[in-house]
């Protein structure tokens, strides 16, 4: 006659198969190669980061990482991609401030929802962005930037490359009450073209971007948004050194689809923190003004909470329409 086995105890068998049955796959993780999705285009920080750091991944886990540039829709094409992928860790994605704070905010129905749809593995890097002014503006701080602004409400516009840009210019003039018109860019390269030749006086850029034409003196920097100054910049001090209390920080990260099991998600997290320990890795970024930052995967989640309300509350103020 068969024994039965309580329910309970038939409960605690599946549990402890479903266990192994992980701690067997993460250890066989990865038999294939890594395809590294980036949603924009190559050259810019998201590829360079990813380049940097997935050259890394592929020695410490010993399979081939392919990066795979599919831009569109300020990351939303791969972000969908990357969704829909099978959840076994061979499909993995460096998303960021666009595409996990902000879009959800400004479109209007996204094909993805950026926190179910995803598991977060490690905080990859951060950059501050930075308030730069053509050179033949009378102001040399940002005190007097905001009492120039003050003085002619309305008549000052500023170069708006994309929305993070755009919001990060939004936080300045809430918290201090200056009225500026923006003028939309495609890219973070026309609109500081236009700033060097005067067509428009300001705009806020990331650092990384901008870094060249500051050290050229082709434009001016008068405050970072990051909560310490920047290496890169330590003459330039922070918007909250120079009396406005605006924190603005670009930020990168590196995710999953949803349902990939936690012992890979685990080892890709390990390697992930010793790569962006490594001193070559650091210096590499630090050197375009990047900074190395890795997190668990719980203050990542936390962290992407965050940030999507802080930025729906920017995206509310500035009245920006949203993206069908």
């Amino acid at each position: 006659m068969p024994i039965r086995l309580p329910s309970c105890l038939h409960m605690l068998a599946g549990v402890a198969i479903a266990v192994a049955a992980g701690a067997a796959q993460a250890q066989a993780y990865p038999s294939k190669p890594i395809r590294w999705v980036v949603p924009y285009t190559p050259a810019g920080a998201y590829d360079s980061i990813a380049r940097i750091t997935g050259e890394k991944l592929a020695a410490l886990l010993g399979q081939q990482v392919v990066i795979d540039n599919r831009p569109g829709a300020d990351g939303v094409v791969g972000l969908e991609q990357v969704a829909k992928a099978a959840p076994d860790g061979y499909t993995i994605v460096i998303g960021g401030l666009p595409t996990h704070a902000i879009n959800p905010s400004l479109f209007r129905k996204l094909p993805y929802n950026h926190i179910t749809d995803f598991a977060p593995v490690s905080m990859l890097a951060r950059a501050p962005v930075v308030l730069v002014v053509n050179n033949q503006l009378p102001v040399k701080s940002l005190k007097e930037f905001v009492a120039y602004a003050q003085a002619r409400p309305g008549k000052l516009s500023y170069g708006s490359s994309g929305a993070g840009m755009r919001l990060s210019m939004q936080m300045l003039i809430s918290a201090t009450g200056i009225d500026m018109v923006p003028v939309p860019y495609k890219g973070s390269a026309p609109a500081v073209s236009d700033l060097i030749g005067g067509q428009i006086p300001a705009m806020i850029d990331s650092v990384p971007a901008e870094l060249g034409f500051i050290r050229g003196g082709r434009v001016r920097p008068l405050a970072v948004g990051s909560a310490k100054r920047t290496p890169v910049l330590p003459d330039v001090p922070t918007f909250t050194e120079a009396g406005v209390p605006v924190e603005s920080t670009l930020w990168y990260a590196l995710f999953t689809p949803a349902g990939v099991p936690k012992p890979v998600i685990d080892r890709l997290n390990g390697a992930m923190v010793k790569i962006l320990a490594m001193d070559d890795v650091v210096k590499k970024l630090a050197d375009t003004g990047i900074d190395a930052s890795s997190s668990t995967p719980e203050e990542l989640r936390d962290y992407v909470k965050s940030e999507t309300a802080k930025w729906a509350k920017a995206v509310k103020e500035a009245k920006m329409e949203m993206i069908n």
